[in-house]
């Protein structure tokens, strides 16, 4: 009876152990997304012209998707959009990682283009070691002129909503590994210009491969519907949109990647900008 008894105290001390420590790892994680939501919730940049906002809801508890906004000493909007291998917290490190590469080579940097350049410099081994990549699409926007310039490092493209025409397509190709696929690597950026009410979409795997309980994905043309059918709404209705759209395809199927959208609408016309007919201005390497 003696033995018994000091045998059920040690099962019992150690049950309480274990919930003690799985509280604190509860506390942990919540302190950790809070953390994370509080970086990706940072202040969306306002501008004459046009406006710009961003959302990402991960699929756990924890996401690796980022996006990020920079305003620039001269006026531009510096935005990124990436996707880091892997999902939960090992994501989520990397994705902070990420982040502060990014905002030390916005600080530093001329464009997107030596942006991705500096940032695989500064990332390159770390991913190496942890045997990871990033994607990355990084962009500036001038609304003073409408210019948008943009460098890609192994991420989809970005969607281009062209107002007038009410057409929507991938913009001008340019490509680049993903951030920690190889060292030393210079990026090439291209130049559009942009017209009232023209929208670029950034988006990551997420929404086009959300599954609904038949397996089948909700891909690309159906997200293109989407745009083409809220198009002349307000970004965040728009985001909204999109967001109703995946929910209603999926309808309760639990979430299997983590959802992130960058949505940039141009709202003013300017006078330079009518005078312009091609959409390509330049390619650079940075």
């Amino acid at each position: 009876m003696h033995k018994y008894r000091l045998t059920f105290t040690h099962r019992e001390t150690t049950a309480d152990n274990q919930q003690i420590m799985d509280k604190t790892l509860q506390r942990e994680i919540n302190l950790a997304r809070n953390i994370q939501t509080q970086l990706l919730n940072g202040k969306t940049p306002t501008f004459e012209g046009g406006e710009v906002t961003g959302s990402s809801l991960p699929a756990r508890l924890i996401g690796g998707d980022y996006y990020d906004f920079y305003p620039l000493v001269n006026g531009k909007i510096r935005i990124v959009v990436g996707d880091v291998m892997g999902k939960g917290i090992p994501a989520a490190m990397l994705m902070i990682l990420t982040r502060g590469a990014f905002r030390s080579a916005a600080e530093s940097t001329n464009g997107p283009a030596e942006t991705l350049t500096a940032m695989n410099q500064a990332l390159y081994e770390d991913l190496r070691t942890l045997k990871s990549f990033v994607t990355l699409i990084c962009a500036d926007y001038d609304p003073k002129t409408g210019v948008f310039t943009y460098a890609n490092a192994g991420h989809h493209l970005p969607l281009y909503i062209n107002g007038r025409d009410k057409m929507v397509e991938e913009l001008p190709k340019v490509n680049g590994i993903m951030i920690g696929g190889l060292p030393n690597q210079v990026y090439k950026e291209i130049s559009i210009q942009l017209n009232e009410q023209d929208i670029v979409f950034f988006y990551t795997d997420g929404i086009v491969e959300a599954q609904n309980k038949d397996g089948e994905q909700y891909k690309l043309e159906r997200l293109i519907q989407t745009l083409l059918e809220n198009h002349e709404k307000s970004v965040s209705e728009i985001e909204k949109s999109v967001m109703d759209s995946i929910r209603q395809f999926t309808q309760g199927v639990p979430q299997k990647d983590d959802i992130t959208m960058v949505i940039l609408k141009v709202s003013k016309q300017k006078p330079d900008i009518s005078s312009l007919n091609s959409p390509v201005i330049s390619e650079r390497e940075g």
